[in-house]
This record gives C-alpha cells, structure tokens and sequence, in this order.
C-alpha cells in the first residue's frame, strides 16, 4: 500500500484508510476477536491509518481499536471524531462547542489508552457555534499536544472555507482534510465541497465509498438483500440502476461490484482516499483487492455517464448554450493554459 500527504500538512497517511466502527458493533459489526483479524489483515496489507469516532458502538470501536494498537501507537495514524450527542438530554454533550470538544476528546483519548490523535475530525456542522470559536478551540488542543491535526466532515462548502480563511487571519491550525459521502451513487459532493478541497489545498476521504453496500451487489433482488444494512424496498431506484451497471463492468473484466466502485473512487480527477469498513475478515480483503485494479478509460465513462449528478447553479445556468454565448465570446480570442 502506498502513502500520501495529508492535506497541506507532512504527515503520511495510507492510500486506503480503515474504517473501524463496525469493531465493536453488536447489531452489525465484528466482534473482538474479527475485528483483530481485520486490523492485523489491514496492517500486513502496509496499511497504518485508521478512522474512528468518539460514538461508534456506544465507544466500543475506541475502546478495541486502542486495545489493538498498544506497543506500536506510534507507528500508527489514528483519527476521531467529536460533535455527537453522548449523554441524551444534555444539551452540552453534543456540537461543535468548546465544552463539547473537550469532554468528548477526554473520553476518546481515555478509551483510546493513548496521550493524543493524530487527527481530529469535526463530525458534523451543527449550525449553532461560530466558526471562529470552532477554530480557536480545535488550535488549542493542537497547541496543548493532544492533538495534531485537525479534519472536517458533513460541513458545508461556504462554511469550510470560512474556518480556513479564519485560520490563515489569525496563525491558526487549518483543517488538513475533508470527510464526506461520496460514491458513485451520491456525487453531489462534486458541486461545491470537492472543488473546495482543491483550491484549498484538503485532502478527501470518502465515507461509505460502496454506498453502504448496494455498490457492492448487496441488493441485486427483494430477495438478496440479506446481511445488508437497510431493506431492500428503502433503497432508492437510481441506486439500484448504478449498482447494476457497476456489476456489468465488474463481470465484464473478472473482478468484484466493490472492486470495480472502489476503482472508480481512486481514478478520480481530485484524489479520494476511501474509508474502507468492513464486517468479518473476507470483506476487508476483498476491497484490498483494489489496490492492483486500474479500470479502462471506456470503463470509467460508462460509469460516469449513468452516475452524474444533475448540475446545480450556478453551473445549471453556466452550461446552457445561451450563457456559452454571452459570457464566453471573448474568451475565443486568447489561448488559456493552466
């Protein structure tokens, strides 16, 4: 497995990053003794970075993924995540708040069994505590050595670039990379946040790159649908179509649907490191599979061109004939190159 610069940051990462919420997991996850046959599987793969969060099986997925990596925590890049809620109807227990922040990192680093992680990740935007404050609190915890980086999920475009703005004003640490859903049946990341990352300088991880296993042909029928996450009936019919013409590639040249839509994750124009899960030991191994596939540029346009998402403004109007003929008439008379 090869490495890669997080973000603006020195540090180095694996091109592949394990997901370890399913560790702990009792409805749909491992239990301790396959989630270290995971880890140790992930780890002989020169896999060394791991994603997890402060809520993940109730802080079960901490707790193992901590007991997994003594005697060599330093050979390992370990992120997690505040803002979820974690005492229900303590209105302080959850957000991107200061308070919030530093209960939510003490108890991960207690269950962790380590002094700090190399990145912590804002979970989601909650709407409510200024970005300045954010910010300000996630450099403090940078400062103090308890963490030593910081990432951003599920945040909009406008606020991101906002935070960042704010950090490089004040000498503040920025965030170094982006969490956010993105596979071939959820591209609307490709709007704004993608393009957000390249022109700041974030790197991107995807969060259920198989699209919580349809991607992966964990819905080829009503009937076929066992062991998957949600019923058949509640998967949404575009997916359905995508996860069909991901099968035809994959049976076209020989490999797996997860193979195939993992592929096309890391053949994107803007780099994507996916953040791979996964259950018992064969599924881990059969998206580690993906590291020697290289899909056919005919194969990545078919995929395209069904899984697209529709354009939104202000590129809706942007790419309509009538906008091309206004705006780009002078444009004609020079040669661009980037």
């Amino acid at each position: 497995m090869n490495s890669r610069l997080l973000g603006a940051s020195g540090l180095r990462v694996s091109e592949l990053c394990l997901g370890v919420g399913t560790f702990g997991d009792r409805e749909f996850g491992a239990d301790p003794d396959e989630s270290a046959r995971i880890f140790r599987s992930y780890l002989d793969a020169g896999g060394r970075f791991f994603d997890v969060a402060n809520t993940y099986a109730e802080g079960r997925s901490e707790e193992i993924l901590g007991a997994l990596a003594k005697g060599m925590r330093d050979e390992l890049v370990i992120g997690t995540k505040y803002t979820a809620m974690t005492r229900p109807g303590d209105l302080n227990s959850w957000g991107n708040h200061r308070k919030s922040l530093r209960q939510a990192l003490d108890a991960s680093l207690a269950r962790l069994q380590t002094d700090y992680v190399d990145v912590l990740w804002v979970h989601a935007w909650d709407g409510l505590t200024p970005l300045d404050e954010i910010v300000r609190a996630l450099d403090d915890e940078i400062r103090r050595g308890r963490v030593l980086y910081a990432g951003v999920s599920n945040t909009p475009a406008w606020a991101i670039a906002r935070a960042q703005t704010l950090a490089e004003e004040r000498g503040l640490s920025p965030f170094v990379a982006l969490q956010t859903e993105y596979n071939l049946a959820t591209r609307t990341a490709e709007h704004e946040l993608l393009p957000m990352t390249k022109a700041l300088h974030l790197s991107v991880l995807s969060w259920s790159p198989l699209a919580g296993g349809v991607l992966a042909g964990g819905y080829r029928s009503p009937n076929d649908s066992s062991g998957t996450r949600w019923p058949y009936d509640e998967v949404p019919t575009r997916r359905l179509e995508i996860a069909a013409a991901v099968a035809e590639v994959a049976a076209e040249i020989g490999r797996t649907p997860a193979e195939v839509a993992l592929a096309w994750l890391r053949q994107r124009p803007i780099p994507v490191i996916p953040i791979i899960g996964a259950r018992k030991l064969s599924q881990l191994e059969q998206n580690l599979a993906v590291l020697d596939i290289r899909l056919a540029p005919d194969e990545l346009t078919k995929l395209d061109a069904l899984s697209a998402p529709l354009p939104i403004m202000p590129g809706e109007f942007m790419d309509t004939p009538a906008a091309a003929r206004f705006f780009d008439q002078g444009s004609r008379r020079f040669v661009i190159v980037e």
